[in-house]
């Protein structure tokens, strides 16, 4: 059985008390979390902790680290291949 966004809506409507228009946005959210590829999560994850105060050591292996359990699993990969999607 395949569920559409529509559907996904309406059972968090029921299931939350969101409004639906709340609850749209939520499944975009997620949809648009979930589209993300390696290159664009890592970046943006990379600048996050960055603006938190973590230094490129701690974020890289935090990164590595919640690579593993995307939904899609992405390569593994090292430090020194995550710097290389950052800085080029």
């Amino acid at each position: 059985m395949t569920h559409t966004a529509a559907d996904l809506v309406e059972q968090i409507v029921r299931t939350t008390g969101l409004s639906s228009g709340e609850a749209r946005r939520v499944v975009a959210d997620v949809a648009a979390y979930f589209s993300e590829d390696v290159d664009e999560y890592v970046k943006r994850r990379h600048q996050e902790l960055q603006l938190r105060g973590a230094k490129n050591d701690e974020i890289f292996e935090r990164i590595r680290a919640e690579l593993t359990h995307r939904p899609v699993r992405a390569p593994d990969l090292t430090a020194r291949q995550l710097r290389r999607i950052v800085y080029g």
